[in-house]
């Protein structure tokens, strides 16, 4: 992780951004000042030594009453090293401007985010800092708010990548299983992935191509598991449906609503928070979602609701602005009210980019109610409750922070509206609290993942999809591990990833049990011989492996040769029962994952040979010998048609 500090950014504020999970951002900045002062100095003016000094002492004593003694020297060190590391250039006369140019280029860079509140928001603070700066006004609250911001962007950029590597790995995985059904969608998808992988290497997100990506995935996934729900067509009374094959659709499914849902939530976040009595919608979808019941049809109809309240949102903002203006134009000149004109003029900006201001408008309804009722006390009051927000905002990516401060954020605020002061430290103290827990869950989270990913490399050698799985989970968390502090949507994904990979982990050690019975059963020696005739080129030529499959030619039961079955997965869907067939079966899985089309091996009942149908299934025969293979069922093997 690196995070040096811009060249316009005083070195103190880099412990301050990258302890700002442990302790509230306040109490950091104050042990510094505290300590600065303690030696002759500013936190301004301090360099890379006397700040580690500092780390080391006031600060790490500090971290030990939220966090464990060994987690607060872990983080301290890092933070040291990220110092030692930095190079900050010495400030100049030209330090206004050198700030706002960083400001320019952290909104060039995040161009592409133009839906991001984030982006939205500086924006609006660019725009004012530009028109203050060339009227000769100090910039300064406005240049440390768009660095935040950017830090902000710069995390969720970072987050949003690891999600995506996780989204492409998942939909090249989906492609290899689909690829056999050919048609424009199997190319477009191709294409998506493609572009998807460009881009990952590039370090930018296609939010947009990867949900496409993932809507064709879901269809062709499901066409192909519907394949085999549907029974073939036949003028006898219709076979019944497979329960597992229903169950994998169903699956399907479901995977596919949880993250739209997941989707709508971090895209419609800010349209929630300015309408609390969504989160009640929200909380029961998540509930039905629980229960297996939400459709494709209602997360779209969630998504039309959600636009149009965040249009309804967006229109009554503008207009409660107008009113706000008109008021604040009625005052007298103070410095508050400069202050207040400054967040209106960004606020403004915001709106007008298609971003929501909902804090934004809350604080100026609070700083015009101190300005109308009581300007000798407006000062103080504003002070306040600047740092209500700051609590609010910090409270927001600390897991239970939110809820717990809620009731007490919003006492604070009716005793500022009434004039009367508030203890803000004791809602600093509750978040840090929190954070504490918050710090000591990632440490746990960390364990558990070093876990997951030591234990997937003593499975990795085995095939099967549940190892793949795993592998691609353990990729995962490999890169969640390496994230710094995170937000509140990137701590639920890690949560789930290794919940998911906790459950896959026991399964493939399950696998590995099994596959060790079926050894036991089938004897060594024709394990190694299966191996050993693995055709990865697809085999070539005019024997039983050398014709192409045509995906659509698949007979039925009542078709079949003697000695002969259809395998999808571990599956035997057609054929006669025979006890040796199911351990094959499972084998045959194990040879699809790894990209086996063809293969022959013998042991003590015959000769066995499969060739994969081109749909993601195989067929299988088995005979005396190889000669009477090709002879009987050479060209139903490679065709899928039988001879008469």
């Amino acid at each position: 992780m690196t995070a040096a500090p811009t060249s316009s950014e005083p070195l103190y504020r880099l412990p301050v951004r990258l302890l700002g999970d442990l302790v509230s951002p306040r109490a950091l900045e104050r042990i510094l000042q505290d300590a600065a002062q303690a030696r002759g100095q500013t936190p301004e003016t301090l360099d890379a030594p006397t700040l580690e000094d500092i780390l080391k002492r006031e600060v790490f004593k500090r971290l030990q009453l939220s966090v464990p003694a060994a987690l607060a020297k872990r983080r301290v060190s890092d933070v040291i090293k990220e110092l030692l590391e930095a190079t900050p250039a010495p400030p100049t006369q030209a330090s206004g401007e050198q700030s706002l140019g960083v400001l320019e280029e952290g909104a060039r860079r995040f161009t592409l985010y133009f839906d991001w509140p984030e982006t939205q928001r500086l924006r609006g603070v660019l725009g004012v800092a530009r028109q203050q700066q060339q009227a000769g006004q100090d910039i300064t609250a406005l240049i440390r708010e768009g660095q935040d911001l950017i830090t902000l962007m710069e995390r969720r950029l970072q987050e949003g990548l690891v999600t995506q590597a996780q989204d492409l790995a998942e939909l090249q995985a989906a492609f290899r299983r689909v690829q056999g059904m050919g048609g424009k969608d199997v190319r477009r998808l191709e294409s998506l992935i493609a572009q998807i992988e460009e881009a990952q290497g590039q370090s930018v997100l296609l939010p947009a191509e990867v949900e496409r990506a993932r809507n064709i995935t879901f269809t062709l996934r499901k066409l192909l598991e519907s394949s085999v729900v549907q029974p073939l067509e036949s003028s006898e009374a219709p076979a019944p449906l497979d329960p597992e094959a229903q169950a994998r659709v169903l699956a399907l499914e479901q995977e596919h609503v949880a993250r739209q849902l997941a989707d709508l939530a971090r895209e419609f976040g800010p349209v929630v928070r300015a309408r609390p009595e969504l989160e009640e919608r929200v909380h029961a979808l998540r509930a039905e979602h629980a229960s297996g019941t939400v459709k494709a049809e209602t997360v779209n109809a969630w998504r039309a609701e959600l636009e149009a309240v965040r249009d309804a949102v967006l229109a009554a903002q503008r207009e409660e602005l107008v009113g706000i203006e008109a008021r604040l134009t009625a005052l007298p000149d103070s410095p508050e009210l400069t202050e207040a004109r400054t967040a209106l003029d960004v606020a403004r900006l915001t709106l007008a980019g298609g971003g929501l201001a909902t804090d934004e408008l809350r604080d100026l309804g609070g700083t015009l109610a101190a300005l109308e009722a009581a300007p000798a006390l407006a000062a103080r009051l504003l002070a306040g409750q600047r740092e209500l927000s700051e609590v609010e905002r910090a409270a927001r990516d600390v897991p239970g922070a939110s809820d717990d401060l809620a009731p007490q954020l919003a006492a604070a605020r009716e005793a500022l509206g009434r004039g009367e002061d508030v203890e803000i430290d004791a809602l600093w103290a509750a978040l840090e609290r929190r954070m504490g827990e918050a710090a000591q869950q990632r440490q746990d989270f960390d364990a558990r993942a070093d876990h997951v990913i030591r234990e997937y490399d003593t499975v990795r050698h085995l095939a099967g999809e549940t190892t793949q799985k795993l592998g691609r989970l353990a990729d995962a968390l490999r890169a969640q591990r390496r994230l710094g502090p995170m937000s509140a949507d990137a701590r639920e994904r890690y949560a789930q990833s290794l919940t998911d990979a906790e459950a896959l982990l026991a399964e493939a050690r399950a696998e590995y049990q099994a596959a060790q019975e079926v050894t036991a059963s089938f004897g060594a020696d024709a394990l190694s011989g299966l191996l050993d005739v693995f055709d990865f080129g697809g085999g070539t030529g005019g024997d039983l492996f050398g014709t192409a499959t045509p995906a659509e030619q698949t007979p039925e039961s009542s078709d079949l040769p003697d000695d002969t079955w259809l395998i999808r997965g571990s599956t035997v869907t057609a054929g006669r029962p025979d006890p040796a067939v199911p351990g094959v079966a499972a084998l045959l899985e194990q040879a699809t994952l790894l990209d086996v089309r063809v293969l022959r091996f013998e042991d003590a009942q015959g000769v066995w040979a499969a060739r994969q149908d081109g749909a993601g299934g195989w067929r299988l025969a088995r005979g005396p010998n190889a000669a009477f293979l090709e002879d009987r069922v050479g060209d139903w093997l490679a065709t899928g048609e039988v001879r008469r």
